[in-house]
Formats: structure tokens, sequence, C-alpha cells
């Protein structure tokens, strides 16, 4: 297994849906996973570490790990077929021993994010389905960032309309750096 971090979130316009890069730790490959519109922007929040009022999906989930006393060791991308990609949830715990839990790459992502745990791809997915940096720049040329900073605008006047300021100036950061 290779060890990849979350490089970045882009829309991807031919398919109306996001791509989040993966990049391996030790070298120049990126992997690109087509995600959903929820997805990145969960994805995106645990990269800002924005916090919500209340806990989301991706959130109810950690809170459900932790409950039990478990700590997610890994998220595995562990294979490629018809174009789709799987995941599992590498579960440890005392009580319950350990356990691979099925799971959309997109919402493992967004969940190790949040519990801070190491993200693994299989050496066949990297070498089927990689990218090199200099094939990046070809598709970030067919890319738009406009749907991403418009998500965040809503999500901004939310925060405002709800007097979270402190939310809100996280928001208006990150569409600053966008």
């Amino acid at each position: 297994m290779i060890p990849v971090k979350v490089q970045k979130i882009t829309y991807y316009h031919p398919n109306r849906s996001y791509a989040v890069i993966l990049k391996e730790l030790d070298g120049d490959r990126r992997l690109p996973v087509l995600i959903g519109a929820f997805e990145a922007q969960s994805i995106a929040m645990a990269m800002e570490y924005l916090e919500t009022p209340r806990p989301l999906t991706h959130d109810l989930i950690t809170n459900l790990i932790k409950g039990i006393d478990a700590n997610l060791s890994a998220v595995k991308i562990i294979k490629l077929k018809d174009g789709v990609f799987y995941s599992v949830l590498d579960i440890q715990s005392n009580k319950i021993g350990q356990r691979e839990i099925d799971s959309r790459p997109s919402d493992a992502l967004a969940i190790a994010l949040r519990m801070h745990a190491p993200i693994l791809v299989s050496t066949e997915i990297m070498n089927e389905a990689i990218i090199l940096e200099k094939d990046l720049q070809n598709i970030e040329d067919e890319i738009e960032q406009e749907p991403m900073i418009e998500t965040l605008e809503k999500e901004l006047q939310k925060a405002i309309d709800k007097e979270e300021y402190e939310v809100a100036a996280r928001i208006r950061d990150k569409i600053k750096n966008i």
C-alpha cells in the first residue's frame, strides 16, 4: 500500500463533478478520484478545519468510531473496477478487534481527514490510474473553480445569517485563497 495525502479538490467540468487529487507522499504520482458535490464540500471543510454547529454525516461517523473507543488506523483504497474505486475503513478496537468496513472513497477520505488517519492506495491502483505532475496541468486546464466558490459563498451567507462569525471568517479566508 502506498501512503498518499489529499493534495486538493477541483471542479471537473467534463463530468460536472469534483476530483480529489491524491498525491503519493514519497513520489510525484497523483491519483484523481471523482466525487460528488456534498462529499467535496465535506472534504474541503475537513481540510480547512471548519466546524459546524451540529455534526454532519461524516462528523457523526467520526463520533461513532470514537464513541466505541475505536481508532481509525487507516483508510485504504483497495480496488478499481469498471472505473469505480472501492475503499475500506480499517478500524481497530480492544473491544471488537480489527474490522474493515466497506466505504465509498469520498466518504472514507472525509472521515480520514477528520480523524487524521493515514490514507493508503494499493500499488496496483497507483500503477493503473495515476497521473504525473506534468499531466496534471493538462487536467487543470479543464477545471473550473467557480462552482466551489459559489458553494462556499452560500455557506458564508448561512454562517452570517446564523451569526456564526468565526465560521464565516474562516469561509471568507478560504474564498480569498481560491
